[in-house]
């Protein structure tokens, strides 16, 4: 299991995710241009000390980045808004890579065609979303639990 971050915005949601991903040995991709310079300190407060501990790859397009994925076989799924699928409700795969969009605008609706799977996290009538760190660690939680890692 691995996460991809689409172009962050905001520096200190990106270092949150990357410290669960440290915490959970999962390896996170930054998918670039980021929204920040990468070494921002807002990064590294919420990162704390766990951005040395993290397996991070960082591709300087999406291009690239999913030259890779093909090339390595991997099947990719994106979190989004916009999916008929609920996260509890997927049958996750231990190469899946979860693909996380942007905080201000998710991914371009060209992504979603290149995306394998599409999941929803439940939300109420009304609500646009969550924070973006706390719905990867929601669904990264439920890929793990399904892969029967701790």
């Amino acid at each position: 299991m691995e996460l991809a971050l689409y172009q962050p915005d905001i520096p200190q949601n990106t270092g949150a995710m990357i410290r669960t991903c440290a915490c959970l040995g999962v390896p996170v991709h930054i998918i670039e241009p980021c929204g920040f310079p990468f070494s921002d300190k807002g990064l590294r407060r919420a990162g704390l000390d766990y951005l040395e501990l993290a397996e991070i790859t960082r591709h300087d397009s999406w291009d690239h980045f999913n030259e890779w994925r093909k090339g390595s076989g991997k099947r990719l799924v994106l979190l989004t808004t916009k999916a008929a699928m609920l996260y509890t409700d997927f049958e996750f795969l231990s190469g899946d890579i979860l693909l996380a969009g942007r905080e201000s605008a998710g991914v371009p609706d060209a992504l979603h065609k290149c995306a394998d799977a599409r999941v929803k996290i439940p939300m109420q009538k009304g609500a646009r979303s969550l924070n973006v760190a706390v719905a990867a660690a929601m669904v990264l939680g439920e890929a793990l639990r399904q892969m029967g890692t701790k």
